[in-house]
């Protein structure tokens, strides 16, 4: 069962860990703090999906969205320009999120073209 209290304990951890990392690997003029408000909002929209119990495809979808507009964020408030490679981990979730539902309609497309006839014989 997912209680509110873990919920919240448990995105707090994530929303910390990730102000964190984000800062330590962002130009010094942009701070934890900064940080923390730009992604605030995704994180606190994200516990409530996940509160919510939205499908897993339906929250990775969402996820990686939240994830994409957070980065835009940071971008905006980012005294200086952000590394290339921080601008690409912004589009890495919304990648892999659409590889694997490519994934799943090929081998679903893919299924039901070989398993009827095989079925038959």
């Amino acid at each position: 069962m997912r209680h509110p209290i873990d919920i919240i304990a448990m995105f707090a951890a994530i929303w910390l860990l990730a102000s964190m990392v984000l800062d330590a690997v962002t130009p010094k003029e942009l701070t934890a703090v900064m940080i923390g408000i730009a992604i605030g909002p995704a994180v606190v929209i994200t516990a409530v999906f996940y509160y919510l119990r939205f499908p897993r495809m339906d929250f990775a979808v969402l996820f990686a969205a939240l994830w994409l507009i957070s980065d835009i964020a940071i971008a905006f408030i980012s005294p200086k320009p952000l590394p290339g490679f921080l601008i690409i981990l912004g589009f890495v979730p919304a990648l892999l999120v659409g590889v694997v539902l490519h994934w799943h309609r090929f081998a679903r497309r893919h299924e039901r073209l070989v398993w009827p006839s095989a079925r038959r014989s």
